[in-house]
């Protein structure tokens, strides 16, 4: 066997040091968290949050939000269904309503998931349960509700959003109070719904028409491209819980407003998610502000925890 050459220890005596106080260091004490305190407000117990990482990034995008608001340009949300059966509805209809949110895009599970609170009070059918017996998805009210809305679309040339809302005001409603879609309908805010064919349960239904789903959900991604548009200067967009319909069609809709030769720069992106995902952290947070056109985050947790604590604190310095 080859001899085992033999190592001496390193001798430490001769490594260069500092003093402390000369480095510049990442944490200080300042920036650490205050202990909240049971009569505390949810103002105090904001500001005491350490003022590290996620909490600065949460405040920057609440922040953004506010001066969007003041510049009067547009502060978009692109939801997916789980923001609806986590019961965030409450928190963005006050955002809504206090000028905080301008315009909603969804995917197709939002459509199904708000109606059906809006109009029984209760979503989310139990899958593994259903779909032996192939009932899943095949509520009817439900399917009738978005298929009716897009025949009604495609015949007067509007888009599905903006077509089932007004379909879903017009009926008798148990909560129409939890209902984002029938508050953008009450609010004249705009509501685009971005359907993939085939993936939502009122695409099987009897009366579903391909073609006017397709054609009224085509004209709410054009609508969602105008809405873009008015974000060069101060927009932002949050994505909410959608990993990848709603981070797709957005770089879509940033690629169709530059490449019709408007600028858009000066955006602020952010994703909300449980996971962080790579279309949302690619589409969202990276792609449509490189090159100096904005900045984006990403912030990651529970939305029914992160969703109340980024409306509360946009609402803290408001």
């Amino acid at each position: 066997m080859p001899k085992q050459k033999k190592y001496d220890p390193i001798e430490l005596d001769s490594i260069s040091t500092y003093g402390l106080t000369s480095r510049e260091s990442k944490v200080t004490a300042a920036e650490f968290a205050e202990v909240p305190v049971p009569e505390g407000s949810l103002s105090e117990f904001l500001e005491g949050l350490p003022s590290i990482l996620a909490v600065n990034s949460l405040r920057t995008v609440a922040e953004r939000v506010r001066q969007a608001k003041a510049k009067g340009k547009p502060v978009i949300i692109g939801i997916g269904g789980h923001i609806i059966k986590t019961g965030l509805a409450p928190i963005i209809i006050d955002l809504m309503e206090r000028g905080f949110v301008t315009a909603v895009a969804a995917n197709g599970s939002v459509l199904v998931h708000d109606a059906e609170i809006a109009m029984v009070g209760f979503t989310s059918e139990d899958v593994d349960a259903s779909l032996g017996s192939g009932e899943f998805g095949a509520a009817k009210e439900t399917g009738d509700l978005l298929n009716i809305a897009a025949k009604n679309a495609q015949q007067s040339g509007e888009g599905l959003g903006a077509s089932l809302g007004r379909e879903l005001a017009s009926r008798n409603l148990k909560h129409p109070e939890l209902s984002i879609l029938h508050a953008c309908t009450r609010l004249g805010l705009p509501f685009t719904a971005h359907l993939t064919i085939g993936a939502d349960i009122g695409h099987f239904h009897p009366g579903s028409s391909g073609a006017a789903l397709g054609d009224s959900s085509h004209t709410d991604f054009r609508i969602f491209c105008s809405i873009v548009k008015e974000m060069n200067g101060g927009g932002v967009y949050l994505n909410l819980g959608s990993a990848v319909t709603m981070p797709e069609i957005f770089l879509k809709a940033v690629t169709v407003v530059r490449n019709l030769g408007n600028e858009l720069s000066g955006i602020t992106t952010a994703n909300f998610d449980f996971i962080q995902h790579y279309r949302p952290l690619t589409n969202v947070v990276r792609r449509p502000v490189a090159g100096g056109a904005g900045e984006g985050f990403a912030l990651t947790g529970h939305h029914e925890i992160m969703i109340p604590l980024l409306a509360a604190e946009i609402l803290r310095a408001a």
